[in-house]
């Protein structure tokens, strides 16, 4: 499995089109194809994952009970906010109209690599939703992983 990183700031064309950069598209295990999945993901953003750990995040939510009212909500949820994209020759791949509303997201988005995944965010979104205080960032750090 790649290891996903880094901030990428990438344009979206007109049809609802973004390009992978070259070091988030070379972290896709070749075993994947491209085939990939995008979901509603949290805090307003969009989650990409590669084949490989999209399979553990579904074999969690369709082993919950069926029988339950809540496990059955999580899993209509779920599903309903999923969508299979693929790349086209280029490396891109269409954002539905509806996951771009989600998101917020018009012409221009950040790709967040955070490890086994990408998170896709409106740039004004994503200022709201990092510490961007490095002296903060150590003491939460320290706090959640000492």
């Amino acid at each position: 499995m790649g290891m996903f990183n880094s901030r990428y700031e990438c344009k979206v064309d007109a049809k609802g089109r973004l390009a992978l950069p070259a070091k988030i598209k070379a972290a896709i295990p070749e075993s994947n194809g491209s085939e990939l999945y995008l979901r509603f993901g949290d805090d307003g953003c969009l989650a990409l994952y590669p084949e490989q750990e999209f399979k553990k995040l579904f074999n969690q939510i369709n082993g919950l009970s069926d029988r339950d009212p809540i496990h059955r909500r999580i899993k209509r949820s779920f599903f309903d906010s999923l969508v299979n994209v693929e790349l086209d020759n280029a490396g891109r791949f269409l954002i539905p109209k509806n996951f771009m509303a989600f998101a917020g997201i018009d012409k221009e988005a950040y790709l967040i690599g955070v490890g086994s995944y990408v998170e896709i965010w409106s740039p004004e979104k994503y200022e709201k939703n990092i510490v961007s205080d490095q002296t903060e960032l150590s003491e939460l750090m320290d706090k959640y992983l000492s």
